[in-house]
């Protein structure tokens, strides 16, 4: 079952794509769309995701679905579903409940996703000139121009199990995961 979700969701939401309005002078987000199989393994996974921005604290329970075919991400708060996302690596389609503002894109929390969970080499692959991506033991780090722009620390391995915590220090926000085991 899901986790019970103490707030309400758009503020998280918000947090979740980075606030999708770009800060003063920094480039646009990086725009990735990796094709589900390029994560190499087939994933079906619960979370309660916490978001923190700005001193606010909002938490939404998902279930994640990755197969080389496609990806379903369904979000929910107090048991009602607020966005939906499928993706078969060339379409994307999203859902969002009408409370969540205009600045919530479904790109952003795929970004996220792809960033957080897709293997290093698929990542590269697809970075615009500029930009690298480094992993040192359960630690990820994405540069612009050798500045760090986000920071992805894990618990465990396969990324897709245990903690993960997403800082992303362009537009301030730090997303907790909290995965539950596979067949919970």
């Amino acid at each position: 079952m899901f986790l019970y979700c103490q707030r309400w969701a758009p503020a998280l939401l918000l947090a979740l794509a980075g606030c999708a309005s770009t800060p003063p002078q920094a480039p646009a987000r990086l725009g990735l769309k990796l094709a589900p199989q390029a994560l190499g393994a087939s994933v079906s996974v619960q979370q309660h995701l916490v978001a923190e921005r700005a001193g606010r604290i909002d938490e939404l329970d998902a279930a994640l679905e990755l197969e080389p075919s496609h990806l379903d991400l369904v979000g929910l708060a107090f048991g009602q579903r607020v966005l939906s996302l499928h993706y078969d690596g060339k379409e994307m389609t999203s859902w969002r409940h009408l409370m969540l503002p205009a600045q919530v894109r479904a790109e952003d929390v795929l970004e996220d996703m792809q960033l957080t969970l897709w293997p290093r080499e698929a990542i590269e692959l697809a970075l615009p000139a500029g930009w690298r991506i480094e992993d040192s033991g359960l630690r990820r780090t994405l540069f612009l121009h050798d500045e760090a722009v986000t920071v992805i620390g894990y618990s465990a391995m396969p990324r897709w199990s245990g903690t993960v915590v997403l800082d992303n220090l362009r537009y301030r926000y730090r997303l907790t995961i909290q995965n539950a085991p596979e067949g919970s």
